[in-house]
This record gives C-alpha cells, structure tokens and sequence, in this order.
C-alpha cells in the first residue's frame, strides 16, 4: 500500500497537474487567437472600404480632370 500511495503522489499527482496546466493554456491560447482572428478580420474590412473609398475618389477626381481637359480642348 505504501508502493501505491508514493506512486499517485509523486507520478500520477504531478502528471495530472502538468496536463490541467497544458489544458488551461491552450484553452487561454485558443481564446487569444479567436479574438486575434476578429480584429485581423475587422481591421481588413476597415482597409478594404478605406480603399475602396480612396479609389472612388480618384475616379471622381480624374473624371473632373478629364471634363475639365475636354473643356479646354474646345
């Protein structure tokens, strides 16, 4: 009995720490890459409609400039 007992507290015991431990981190971890991936996703979203805008704007702005060119041409 005393072989047993020594081999759950100094083998089982630590092992069954170690794991709940390596369990919690990955648990911690898998939250911080889920949350990482939102505002990757979010902040790619947001860059994508900047530059949409800015394209549009330079769409307007070289449609001007091409009014304006035909303007002077005439």
């Amino acid at each position: 009995m005393d072989v047993l007992n020594a081999i759950v507290q100094w083998v089982v015991a630590p092992i069954a720490g170690f794991v709940w431990l390596l369990h919690s981190r990955v648990q911690q971890q898998s939250t911080e890459i889920a949350v990482l991936k939102a505002v990757v996703e979010t902040t790619k979203l947001a860059y994508d409609r900047e530059f949409k805008e800015i394209r549009e704007g330079f769409k307007t702005v070289f449609t001007k400039l091409d009014s304006i060119e035909q303007a002077l041409r005439k």
